[in-house]
């Protein structure tokens, strides 16, 4: 296992920071990097990134909300992606959200389960539009769903 620094960060990431903190777009390099070694940007991450690369909090902040992709809550180590590309929109790929956040007693603004084993997240296009609708969990696809499917595929991820 890589060696940390006080921020949390490895000395790969640390040295990675270092590389990139005086080019143009830089902060997005470096969260990406952030994201995937810590699977999410928390706020000590942020804290650190914008101490490191002498940037405002506000700065790094507006990149991490500006763009889908950068996750500000631990994700659940079974990650479930539901399609709402046109597709999937259009055959219930927003039913099937609902539905597995009903089914996980996911409040309004939770992003994963108190214990941790999931999360429901949105995404753009999985790229199986003629499977609609389709969600993913940890890369296993599954497609033409409907609501009723959704308890018995979760179940399947309940021990892991």
């Amino acid at each position: 296992m890589a060696e940390t620094t006080d921020a949390g960060f490895s000395q790969e990431l640390m040295a990675f920071i270092d590389e990139w903190k005086e080019k143009p777009g830089n902060l997005i390099m470096i969260l990406h990097k952030v994201q995937e070694e810590q699977g999410y940007i928390s706020k000590a991450a942020a804290q650190a990134v914008a101490d490191l690369t002498q940037s405002p909090l506000a700065r790094v902040y507006g990149v991490m909300t500006f763009y889908h992709f950068f996750k500000t809550q631990r994700p659940g180590r079974n990650r479930i992606s539901v399609c709402l590309g046109t597709a999937c929109y259009l055959k219930g790929g927003q039913d099937l959200i609902d539905e597995a956040r009903a089914i996980l007693n996911l409040g309004p603004q939770d992003i994963s389960t108190e214990d941790g084993l999931f999360s429901v997240e949105p995404v753009r296009c999985i790229g199986c539009c003629g499977l609609a609708p389709v969600l993913s969990i940890n890369g296993d696809v599954y497609g033409k769903l409907t609501k009723s499917q959704l308890p018995a595929i979760l179940e399947k991820y309940k021990n892991t």
